[in-house]
């Protein structure tokens, strides 16, 4: 009979005055840019500061031994707005935020592809459908006389005609009960969250930047000449930090806009004959599901408990679970059998505006977080913009 025996080697963790000297200079000392967070935006800012500063010594720390908030944990879709999420955004906020916002979505999706190549991270623009419920039927006419205005602003910033149509054959189409029309965006399109993140990481070990894993940052405190930074494993210093973290940056930046808002997901088994491809929208993009080969994923759900997800706790809930299961089976996947395969949940960041925070809390500490729950779309373009305050 096999013996087992608890292993004592994941509690051993060394601290920094523990490590050989090899260990210290090699990662602990003289670091010009500390990065904290290797999600999209950490791996992207990490990539942009090595063009600028080919000499510098960047490390890049994540507290999880992947991605702790959401970049391995999203739906992979790559999408910038969908009619209903838009004019929603323009019913609470000006138009000039509103539509900055979605033109950066719209050049991190490109940033991001070029960097990756399509290849790489499973890139297909099999297009979008915004799915309007009977229930919600109310609203079709509004968003159909909004749609040449919508157009026409998208038409600047993807310099493409006709973005969205109305599309009612949709519903026959993939099989959807329940359902009156659906916005069609030829534009939008899904990946591979998993390849993406390992493509991001390849990079950035190519170009010489540092990684370490199950590190977590306590505190900074920035020091004249430089930043001191307070870990689990003890205290060292940087030239410069950049907090990447999104969903979890309160903690550094108490003070900002910016708060967790945890996303539920789930996959099913494989189904037989799956007619569904390509990417879907319903309530202004609270729901979500797309294929993922022969499977379905679906998350969303928020809005059932804003109060109770928004939170740095992963976990998935009987309510939320329990929605997403009723419109699966209601709406989606109407008399077809299936059961649950997969769920997760990641953290997101968010605040009362959707445009990303970017900026410097003082000379030697920038901050590139509240992704608004587009951090497919917009993650690399952040990093992008906190590595060049540098």
């Amino acid at each position: 009979m096999l013996k087992i025996v608890e292993s004592t080697i994941g509690k051993m963790a060394l601290r920094i005055d523990e490590l050989s000297y090899w260990e210290r200079i090699s990662y602990f000392e003289g670091i010009d840019f500390l990065i904290i967070g290797a999600g999209i935006v950490g791996l992207s800012a990490a990539l942009e500061l090595r063009g600028k500063y080919p000499k510098s010594k960047i490390l890049i720390i994540e507290r999880g031994y992947l991605p702790s908030g959401a970049s391995t944990k999203n739906a992979g879709f790559a999408c910038f707005g969908s009619p209903t999420e838009i004019l929603e955004d323009l019913s609470r906020q000006s138009g000039s935020v509103v539509w900055d916002t979605v033109a950066q979505r719209w050049e991190g999706l490109q940033r991001l592809i070029k960097m990756t190549g399509e290849k790489a991270i499973d890139f297909e623009m099999n297009g979008s459908w915004d799915l309007i419920l009977e229930s919600q039927s109310a609203n079709v006419n509004e968003i159909s006389e909004a749609l040449p205005n919508l157009n026409q602003e998208l038409k600047h910033i993807t310099k493409q005609d006709q973005v969205f149509i109305q599309d009612d054959s949709s519903i026959r189409k993939f099989g959807f009960t329940e359902t009156k029309t659906s916005f069609y965006n030829r534009l939008e399109g899904q990946l591979n969250t998993g390849k993406l993140i390992q493509k991001l990481y390849q990079l950035a070990i190519d170009k010489a930047i540092l990684c370490l894993f199950g590190i977590e940052i306590q505190a900074l405190q920035s020091n004249l000449y430089n930043v001191g930074i307070q870990s689990n494993i003890g205290y060292f210093k940087a030239a410069n930090v950049l907090v990447c973290t999104n969903g979890f940056a309160k903690q550094f930046l108490p003070s900002m806009d910016i708060q967790p808002a945890r996303a539920q997901v789930i996959v099913t088994t494989p189904i037989e004959n799956l007619k569904i491809k390509g990417t879907f929208h319903i309530d202004r993009g609270y729901f979500y599901f797309r294929n993922v080969e022969d499977r379905l994923l679906i998350g969303g759900g928020r809005n059932l408990d804003f109060d109770g997800e928004t939170t740095t706790q992963f976990g998935n809930t009987t309510l939320i679970v329990g929605s997403i299961e009723e419109l699966l089976h209601r709406v989606i996947l109407p008399n077809q059998e299936f059961s649950i395969a997969y769920q997760w949940s990641g953290i997101m960041g968010v605040g009362d505006s959707k445009a990303p925070i970017v900026t410097k809390i003082d000379d030697k500490i920038g901050v590139g977080v509240r992704l608004g729950g587009m951090g497919v779309a917009i993650g690399s373009l952040v990093g992008k913009d906190v590595a060049n305050l540098f």
